[in-house]
């Protein structure tokens, strides 16, 4: 993962409304949820949410996919996971007492 892509990534998650959305998402697995699931389980109006949808969206964070009607969005995992990746790559580089697995 770049830098920029983890500093976008860092940034839709730093508000606390996306924040829920995105684990609320990451919860509901490879499923997904409905726009109208998220925004009653969040209580979210739907204005709210889909300016928050957008910016995880943007961020490469979920995806969305048309069903009928409704969208369903879901936790992009690969993203996820090249995000922790990207944080925990160096983890205790410097540190020759370090017990952490990995290390």
């Amino acid at each position: 993962m770049e830098h920029s892509h983890a500093t976008d990534a860092l940034a839709a998650l730093s508000h606390a409304t996306r924040l829920s959305i995105y684990r609320l998402l990451v919860q509901a697995g490879t499923g997904g949820k409905l726009a109208g699931d998220i925004a009653q389980a969040l209580s979210l109006p739907g204005a709210t949410l889909s300016f928050h949808l957008k910016a995880l969206t943007a961020a490469k964070l979920i995806t969305a996919e048309q069903r009928g009607r409704a969208i369903c969005y879901r936790a992009n995992f690969q993203a996820m996971n090249a995000l922790v990746g990207y944080l925990t790559e160096n983890c205790c580089a410097d540190d020759q007492a370090c017990d952490r697995p990995g290390c």
